[in-house]
C-alpha cells in the first residue's frame, strides 16, 4: 500500500458525503469522517478491502448481487455511476479514476449516498429478478432529479406503481401524486381534466373546476398512456412544460405550476413520431430518461413471490400455491402481465375450499396448455438400471433424461433440480461434449 501525500487525503474531508480513496485491489487508503461514520465498525479502515468493509454494515455488494463499480472503471476506463439494492435500501455510488502522468487510473475516488426509499416501493413492484433489480436501480437513479421520465411496457406492467416509487423517492415525495389517465378522453374532457375550467366556460360548466395541472403544484403528475393525448392538444401541453403556465377553460388569467413530470405509454411514440401521430418535440421533451418495465413472461422467477404479496392484498394471507398450480402459473405467457395474475388468482382464491390452490381452481386454458406440453414429455422415460452404476454416470443419465422431458425450458427444469441457472447450464455443457467426445470415438 503506498503512502500518500496528506493533502491528498485530507481532500476527501472537502466532501460532505461518504468518501473513499482506493487503489485497483479495492483496498481502502483513506476515508473522510463522512464514510466512517455511516460505514465504519469502529476499526481502522486503511487497508481494509472495501467490499468487506460494506459488507460489515450490511450492503455488500457481491451478496446482493451488483456490479463492482471498481471493476467497470477498470474495464472501461472512465467514471461509473450505478445504485446498488439491498432489499429495499439503495445505495448510490459514483467512482471516479484519479490518473498519473500516462494517463492511465492509479487511484479510484469513490463517493457513496445512501438513498431514502419509502415502504410503498416494497408495497408496489415487487421481484427480485435481475430484470427488476435492474428496474429499480433506474428508477432510485432517476427519481432525485428533475429530469421528466417516460415509462415503457406493455400493459398490466405495474407503470403506475413504478411513477408512484418515483416519487416517493423525489424531493417532490411531500407534494401530491396526481394521475391523469389519457386514454379514452375526448379533447374536451381532456382539457379540461388537465387544466380545468371557469365557470360558464361551456354548457354544463356550473362551477369553476380545478385541473390536474394546478393540484398536482409542489407534487407530481404522472399522465399515463400519453399516446392517446389527441394531436390538436399536444401543443398546449408541450406549453405547459414548457413554461409552467396555462389557461383554464375560459379563462384569461395565466397560472403557474411547478411539477416534476412522469409520463407513461404501451405505444411506440417514437414511431409515432415519425409517422405524424404525436407530435416530435413533445416527445422529445417528455422522453428525456426512458425506462422499460419488463413484461413477466420476462421475470418469471418473480411469479412466486408476486402470487404471494398479491393474495396478500387480496385478503387471502392463509392461501398457498401447491406445486403443481406455480408450474402452470410459471409456464403461462401472461399477456396480460401482473393485472392478468392479479385476476387469476382472485379467481382460484374465491374457489379453493383449503389452503391449497390447485391446478383446477386456475383458468382452463392454462390447464389445456399444461395438458397439451405434457404429452411430448410423456415420451421421455425416466432412466431404469439393472445393476450398480457409478455416481457420476447416474447424474449423466439423470440429466439426460431430465433434459428431454424438459426441453427448451433450463430455467423451469433448474429450479426443478434445485440448482441454479448457472450449475446447470455447466453441467449440460459437461454433457454436451462428453456426449460429443463418446459419439466421435
Amino acid at each position: 500500500m503506498h503512502q500518500l501525500r496528506p493533502e491528498l487525503t485530507s481532500l476527501l474531508d472537502c466532501f460532505a458525503t461518504p468518501a473513499v480513496l482506493l487503489e485497483a485491489n479495492r483496498q481502502v487508503l483513506a476515508a473522510n469522517q463522512a464514510y466512517r461514520k455511516q460505514f465504519g465498525d469502529g476499526k481502522p479502515l486503511q487497508g481494509r478491502l472495501c467490499n468487506e468493509i460494506l459488507a460489515a454494515a450490511g450492503m455488500g455488494c457481491e451478496e446482493a448481487g451488483n456490479d463492482c463499480p471498481l471493476e467497470r472503471c477498470q474495464l472501461h476506463s472512465d467514471a461509473q455511476h450505478v445504485v446498488h439494492m439491498h432489499g429495499q435500501r439503495a445505495l448510490r455510488i459514483d467512482l471516479f479514476p484519479i490518473r498519473n502522468a500516462e494517463g492511465k487510473p492509479r487511484y479510484f475516488l469513490e463517493l457513496l449516498q445512501p438513498v431514502a426509499t419509502r415502504s410503498g416501493d416494497a408495497a408496489g413492484l415487487v421481484g427480485h429478478s435481475p430484470a427488476m433489480e435492474e428496474l429499480q436501480r433506474l428508477l432510485h437513479r432517476a427519481a432525485p432529479s428533475e429530469i421528466p421520465i417516460l415509462l415503457l411496457g406493455e400493459s398490466g406492467t405495474g407503470k403506475e406503481l413504478a411513477a408512484a416509487a418515483i416519487h416517493q423517492a423525489s424531493a417532490h415525495a411531500k407534494g401530491p401524486f396526481v394521475v391523469l389517465d389519457c386514454s379514452g378522453l375526448s379533447e374536451t374532457l381532456f382539457e379540461s381534466e388537465l387544466f380545468g375550467h371557469e365557470k360558464g366556460a361551456f354548457t354544463g360548466a356550473q362551477s369553476r373546476k380545478i385541473g390536474l395541472a394546478e393540484a398536482a403544484n409542489g407534487g407530481t403528475l404522472f399522465l399515463d398512456e400519453v399516446g392517446d393525448i389527441p394531436l390538436s392538444l399536444q401543443v398546449k401541453l408541450l406549453r405547459l412544460l414548457e413554461t409552467g403556465t396555462f389557461r383554464r377553460v375560459g379563462g384569461v388569467e395565466p397560472i403557474q405550476s411547478q411539477f416534476r413530470l412522469i409520463s407513461a405509454t404501451h405505444r411506440d411514440l417514437e414511431a409515432m413520431s415519425r409517422e405524424g401521430t404525436f407530435r416530435q418535440d413533445l416527445y422529445f421533451r417528455i422522453s428525456g430518461f426512458p425506462i422499460v418495465l419488463p413484461p413477466l413472461r420476462e421475470r418469471r422467477e418473480d411469479i412466486p413471490q408476486l402470487a404471494k404479496t398479491l393474495l396478500h392484498r387480496l385478503g387471502f394471507d392463509r392461501l398457498q400455491l401447491s406445486a403443481d398450480a406455480e408450474a402452470l402459473l410459471l409456464a403461462h405467457d401472461f399477456p396480460g402481465n401482473v393485472r392478468e395474475l392479479r385476476n387469476i388468482l382472485q379467481r382460484a382464491a374465491l374457489l379453493a375450499d383449503d389452503i391449497w390452490i390447485l391446478p383446477e381452481h386456475l383458468p382452463s386454458n392454462l390447464q389445456a396448455k399444461s395438458t397439451a406440453s405434457a404429452q411430448p414429455k410423456a415420451a421421455a422415460q425416466a432412466p431404469t438400471f439393472s445393476s450398480l452404476v457409478p455416481l457420476a454416470e447416474l447424474e449423466q443419465r439423470y440429466l439426460l433424461w431430465a433434459r428431454e422431458a424438459c426441453a427448451g425450458d433450463r430455467r423451469s427444469l433448474a429450479r426443478a433440480l434445485g440448482v441454479s441457472e448457472r450449475t446447470l447450464y455447466r453441467k449440460l455443457e459437461s454433457l454436451t461434449e462428453e456426449t460429443s467426445h463418446v459419439g466421435s470415438a
